[in-house]
């Protein structure tokens, strides 16, 4: 072109060329590169430049209009769409305490006349921006046929701050149902219209999905999926998601996820018939809302787990329990499952010392996760798993599960004698070991000695019992999986499954 006497220039680069050159960039360096003229500007947006987009959008209007952009130009051809509807600005006024109002689902009856308790106006735009936004990401995909993979979050932190979401709340940003009606519609037409989805993910969306979603998949589509995960808590009444003969569709599932309670000795059966290909991660929320409005009669016995891991020899268990009662959680976990990671976040009822154990015994063979989170609000100081017992749980769950890579502890009397016992009973093997400062206590023997600071002594024993440099973690709020359960739940499930 220069022999020729032509301008030659960034912009007279062919687009193909163009294209080529982005492919090296990260996405937003391949943003900024499109600022520099027109024709790069119009390269930006390439099919084979976006195969996969990942969002974490705040619940912001100021989210609009780039969400709008973004989707318009990529939401027709991405193969993999992922998106998260960060929790970061909510407000923290108008609804009570989070403690009562959390899991128990007590936030109607507090108001009193069966009133849902006020919620303060920011909440209100929130929620309506919330609904707009997931309209938006909806309508942009629906006739996308080269999808693959479709992982929604809506985690609005409402369960944290105002028990379960009614009508009530959704009657003021939505009075006619409209805006709900055309989100479910939406999203059975993107089921409706795929012909490549394998993987189909929707956590706590906001009853975007109703019983009758699945069955707008195509059977062909339904019977190739590798991957379903289905949690919705504002599931009004016994109702579930999906049943055991919908189930019979999905023959080449990997991995699964759903709520406890919808995952019955039916459609452990299912999963263990021959006809399906094994299952490798199975994800379950037992969740204290759900157990009160459902039953525990209907779910798997031993016998069940016996013959699915006979169909599935690497199947591996995931459970995450939002403040289920111990007697509960005592006939929830059955001798045959093999469970590999247990979360137990609590806000009224703390995990007794007896399930600890329960665990240590029956697992010992699988267990590599093991996190113990309570926030119950109690004057008389924290729980002590290890009270009128010889041996503390916590030491014998480190002695016998051999596996043991990471363990998350806040809200539990932990004796530093005890911490360091773990550290030298795992090593380096236990990769991740976070305890928070406020949870540690010594001994009055530990505390009398003058010329040892026991704190110091912790800290230098942990360490050397771990291999690595170890401390306390000193502020709660940086540990993501205390304040955010469900979304720190719904990462886990998803790189989970995706580790098989």
């Amino acid at each position: 072109m220069s022999v020729c006497g032509q301008t030659v220039g960034a912009g007279s680069l062919p687009s193909e060329l163009v294209v080529h050159i982005f492919s090296f960039l990260a996405g937003p360096d391949r943003l900024r590169a499109s600022a520099a003229c027109s024709h790069w500007r119009e390269c930006l947006f390439y099919p084979a430049l976006w195969p996969r987009l990942r969002l974490s959008l705040r619940v912001s209007p100021a989210e609009r209009p780039r969400l709008e952009f973004l989707m318009r130009k990529c939401g027709w051809f991405v193969r993999e769409l992922r998106v998260q509807f960060a929790a970061d600005n909510y407000p923290s006024g108008g609804g009570g305490g989070a403690a009562s109002a959390a899991v128990a689902g007590e936030g109607v009856a507090a108001a009193g006349d069966g009133e849902a308790p006020p919620l303060c106006p920011r909440w209100l735009d929130l929620l309506r921006t919330y609904l707009e936004l997931v309209l938006c990401v909806l309508s942009s995909v629906r006739n996308n046929r080269n999808l693959q993979k479709l992982s929604l979050f809506g985690d609005i932190s409402i369960l944290q701050q105002h028990g379960s979401i009614s009508n009530t709340y959704l009657g003021k940003v939505d009075p006619d149902g409209k805006k709900i009606k055309q989100i479910q519609q939406l999203f059975e037409e993107i089921l409706g219209n795929s012909r490549q989805l394998k993987w189909l993910s929707c956590g706590f969306m906001l009853q975007i999905v109703t019983p009758t979603s699945l069955s707008s998949l195509s059977n062909p589509i339904a019977n190739t999926m590798e991957h379903l995960s289905l949690l919705d808590n504002h599931i009004p009444g016994n109702t579930t998601l999906i049943t055991a003969v919908e189930l019979e569709r999905f023959v080449n599932l990997r991995s699964l996820a759903l709520d406890f309670c919808d995952f019955t000795a039916e459609m452990a059966r299912v999963l263990a018939d021959s006809n399906h290909v094994p299952l490798h991660r199975l994800s379950l929320l037992v969740h204290s809302v759900s157990i009160m409005h459902k039953s525990l009669d209907n779910m798997p016995e031993d016998e069940n787990w016996k013959a699915l891991t006979r169909n599935s020899a690497n199947l591996r268990v995931y459970i995450m329990a939002f403040d289920v009662k111990s007697d509960d959680m005592l006939k929830i976990l059955k001798p045959s499952i093999p469970l590999e990671r247990i979360h137990f976040d609590s806000y009224i009822t703390c995990v007794s010392g007896a399930v600890v154990d329960l665990i240590s015994k029956q697992y010992d063979k699988f267990l590599t996760h093991f996190i113990l989170m309570n926030d119950v609000i109690d004057m008389s100081g924290f729980p002590d798993l290890s009270d009128n017992r010889n041996e503390d749980p916590l030491v014998l769950l480190a002695w016998r599960c051999t596996r043991l890579s990471l363990l998350a502890v806040h809200g539990y009397t932990v004796w530093a004698h005890n911490l360091i016992a773990i550290a030298r009973l795992r090593g380096s093997d236990l990769k991740v070991l976070e305890v928070t400062e406020e949870s540690i206590d010594f001994d009055q023997g530990e505390l009398a000695d003058q010329d040892v600071d026991p704190v110091h002594n912790l800290i230098e024993q942990v360490s050397l019992g771990l291999g690595r440099p170890w401390h306390a973690v000193m502020d709660i709020e940086l540990l993501s999986v205390f304040t955010e359960p469900t979304r720190h739940f719904y990462r886990e499930m998803q790189s989970f499954s995706e580790g098989i």
